[in-house]
């Protein structure tokens, strides 16, 4: 059963840049229906809002530490509007680690929680490999991503690592047909749903 009361079962769609998560969460959420609820990507939200995005280190910590703050509120809002849904989150609060200037360890500090606390959130995490990883170009869609092949297959390493320790981590790994691997993304959660009795109605 979920772990977060309320009878809510909160499951990651993570992966780095042109993983196909965005686009995998609408398709997800218009196949199962009104038992899933969607927490967009506080990151996207934030900078197509015009939040500042820039490289300076202190400048990325405090964008990082801004959208952990908005990420970890929008999910306990769609939690507190929705219970019993199944919360489908583009992106997780331990995201931000891959993104930190000094690392995975500080951000958890800096943050005032552990990456224990962090994963203990969430039920599920499905992470959806970047097409980079296979060099395969990323159109993600997305403006607020810029990422080079190079450095989205690099995030993509760092966010697998942060996530890949959580007890119930699964793979979507890239294929060279989008469709197959949003059909695989989609049995994946179907499975994860049905095993954990989520969004019983």
């Amino acid at each position: 059963m979920a772990k977060n009361g309320n009878n809510t079962c909160r499951i990651v769609l993570t992966g780095g840049p042109g993983g196909g998560k965005t686009t995998a969460a609408d398709l997800f959420r218009r196949e199962i229906g009104e038992s899933v609820i969607l927490v967009p990507e506080a990151a996207t939200m934030m900078f197509m809002g015009g939040f500042p995005r820039c490289e300076e280190p202190h400048a990325r910590q405090a964008a990082q530490r801004a959208i952990f703050h908005v990420q970890r509120n929008l999910e306990d809002v769609q939690r507190a509007l929705y219970p019993g849904r199944v919360l489908l989150c583009d992106r997780g609060t331990a995201d931000g680690a891959a993104y930190w200037p000094d690392g995975e360890e500080d951000f958890f500090t800096s943050m005032g929680t552990s990456i224990d606390s962090e994963m203990q959130r969430y039920d599920a995490v499905i992470f959806f490999e970047s097409a980079a990883v296979g060099g395969i170009g990323i159109e993600t869609g997305n403006p607020a991503r810029k990422e080079s092949l190079a450095e989205a297959a690099a995030l993509d390493a760092r966010l697998r690592k942060v996530w890949q320790n959580h007890p119930c981590f699964e793979l979507v790994p890239h294929q060279s047909s989008f469709l197959a691997k949003i059909s695989h993304g989609f049995t994946v959660l179907r499975r994860i749903i049905d095993e954990r009795g989520c969004a019983q109605k």
